[in-house]
């Protein structure tokens, strides 16, 4: 076998990971719920999930050197925190917002590549 493949035959290792590809996909999921919960109580649980992860992706944006994203995402992490609440007067407003955050945290999810060192790839 060749050094540069997998122990399993596959794809050489790229010396990079989505790493915020999960937390983007759980964020995302979680507004889209969020999105019909817009004035009940469980809404404050989707506030929580979509700050937390949005912190959770900005770590891992700054370490892919990928700094275009910091402001959507800071952004994610202010509007979205429970402890202020940041007032959204039209509830329309509040629901497209839903929906770019989600989109945000997908399109972060995929194009955020953190590099791995070299003596933590695979073999």
């Amino acid at each position: 076998m060749a050094a540069s493949t997998s122990r399993y035959g596959g794809k050489p290792d790229p010396g990079w990971r989505r790493l915020a590809l999960i937390p983007g996909v759980i964020a995302a999921v979680a507004l889209l719920i969020g999105a019909t919960t817009l004035d009940e109580g469980p809404f404050e649980v989707v506030r929580y999930i979509a700050a937390i992860f949005a912190a959770i992706v900005v770590v891992f944006a700054v370490q892919a050197k990928h700094w275009w994203w910091l402001p959507f995402l800071a952004a994610i992490v202010v509007l979205w925190q429970p402890v202020f609440v940041v007032p959204v007067a039209p509830t329309e407003l509040w629901h497209a917002l839903q929906y770019v955050a989600a989109l945000v945290f997908l399109l972060a999810g995929w194009f955020v590549k953190v590099p791995i060192p070299e003596d933590q790839r695979r073999r």
